[in-house]
């Protein structure tokens, strides 16, 4: 074997030694990464269900406020009704 094969064949093992080794270190990062994403994702639908709860009860306390609305023109119809008899 003449030096020049030599030296490629050294060349190509060291680089694939190397490709190995940043495939290797690749893989590790992208678990890291799904695990992040995960995570995310997690605290994303925390926040999804915070913002429903806060519009269910928004929309509960503007039931609240219209139904109180309501008993006031029942009441304030009643006390026209009752003034009206008196006069």
């Amino acid at each position: 074997m003449d030096s020049t094969q030599l030296l490629l064949s050294v060349v190509l093992i060291v680089t694939t030694v190397l490709l190995v080794v940043v495939g290797i270190q690749l893989i590790f990062v992208l678990k890291e990464l799904r695990k992040t994403l995960k995570k995310v994702n997690g605290i994303i639908e925390n926040f999804e269900k915070v913002g429903m709860s806060v519009e269910h009860s928004f929309s509960e306390l503007t039931g609240f406020v219209s139904g109180l609305k309501t008993i006031f023109k029942v009441i304030d119809h009643f006390h026209a009704k009752k003034n009206a008899r008196s006069k």
